[in-house]
């Protein structure tokens, strides 16, 4: 569900909504959610000082009612 919703609140803010991935991995200390989008993409999802990321963390810790949730956003050149 959390990617879900990350995915919905990422495409509605880049202009290459196809290249937009959410994948989601379960660790020890919590959810980590990995955000791969198009390197033309990647400062308007991390926004200035963090700003957008900030609060797409704050979002989604709320969703997830308290859990911890870590957001990583990464350009989809960069290597899996």
């Amino acid at each position: 569900m959390l990617d879900e919703a990350l995915e919905h609140l990422v495409t509605g803010i880049v202009d290459h909504k196809e290249d937009v991935q959410v994948r989601s991995k379960e660790l020890r200390r919590g959810s980590v959610l990995e955000v791969r989008v198009h390197p033309d993409d990647l400062g308007r999802v991390i926004g200035r000082s963090g700003r957008t990321a900030s609060a797409l963390r704050t979002v989604l810790t709320a969703l997830a009612g308290g859990q911890n949730v870590r957001i990583d956003i990464v350009d989809t050149d960069r290597q899996r």
